[in-house]
């Protein structure tokens, strides 16, 4: 790909997330606002469906002139979650279906050969039996896209906390990974989703169907940065499963600290409120874009401290 193609890929983002919207708001499918609700204007959570028809629109080109950029199977999984994303966010999908449907993904995710059969040390182990490889597999996919999910309540929150992993990752890589061509059309799709985040009438927010999309993909590269054609470069060398820990730390830590809180007061883990931290700052800093600056700033200096410390 050259710049007239990433050009290309940013502007046709742009008009498909606009026309999106247009169609939505004239079929008054709008994103309710009540008492957890950021914003008090009119919004929709179409963000998702202009990203994910990018990255096929764009796929599809390519794939029809015998271009392989990326593995396309993987819009298998990305497409099952983007469906369930988008019922979800029109329908309230039952979370015991959606949980059982991630796994489903898990799998299909796992026999395409992204697994995590190597612990790396943790818990002083390295090569696992297969079963437990896909055990955890399944288990982590679970919390990241959970993860990735649970931080979507700040307008660009959880499309920076996407491209700043990526670009990590990247740049920590010895060599270009195979994700890699993926990626930069992920970037390149969410970037014109920062205007419409950012706006203050006729927003457009990413959706669960963007936020399990996104999900989905990081989990993929965190399971690629796991396995063994993923290593960094030379003056570099860390543990992979901390700086896959590093790479994500927020959304993680934020999980864990809300399921924790609410089973503390006996109530559904699954079940939304306004105890994140992102909440939390936002009613300090009275601004969406400090929020998401202040946690991508804190975690990409964290992660370079450790990796160039370790």
């Amino acid at each position: 790909m050259n710049f007239p193609i990433y050009f290309l890929v940013f502007a046709l983002s742009g008009i498909l997330t606009y026309w999106t919207q247009k169609i939505f708001i004239h079929y008054k499918k709008f994103d309710d606002i009540n008492h957890r609700s950021s914003h008090k204007t009119l919004a929709t959570r179409t963000g998702g469906i202009g990203i994910f028809a990018t990255l096929l629109f764009v796929s599809t080109y390519y794939y029809f002139n015998t271009i392989e950029l990326f593995d396309y199977s993987l819009f298998i999984p990305l497409g099952i979650m983007f469906i369930v994303g988008v019922y979800d966010d029109f329908y309230r999908a039952d979370f015991k279906l959606k949980f059982l449907l991630q796994i489903i993904v898990a799998k299909i995710i796992i026999d395409q050969g992204y697994v995590i059969s190597n612990y790396h040390g943790l818990f002083g182990l390295y090569e696992v039996p297969w079963i437990l490889a896909q055990l955890s597999t399944v288990f982590v996919f679970l919390v990241i896209i959970n993860a990735i999910n649970f931080i979507d309540g700040t307008d660009g929150l959880a499309i920076t906390e996407v491209i700043k992993t990526i670009l990590l990752i990247e740049f920590f890589s010895g060599n270009q990974t195979a994700l890699n061509p993926l990626a930069t059309l992920l970037i390149l799709s969410l970037l014109p989703l920062y205007y419409f985040n950012f706006k203050k009438k006729c927003k457009v927010f990413l959706g669960d169907s963007g936020s399990l999309l996104l999900g989905t993909i990081i989990s993929i590269y965190i399971f690629y940065v796991l396995g063994s054609e993923y290593s960094f470069k030379e003056n570099f060398q860390i543990n992979k499963v901390l700086f896959a820990v590093l790479v994500i730390l927020y959304p993680l830590f934020d999980l864990l600290r809300v399921f924790i809180l609410r089973i503390k007061v006996g109530q559904s883990p699954f079940v939304a409120d306004n105890r994140h931290i992102h909440h939390f700052l936002q009613n300090k800093f009275n601004s969406h874009f400090k929020v998401a600056f202040t946690i991508v700033i804190l975690e990409i200096l964290i992660t370079s401290f450790c990796v160039f410390i370790y």
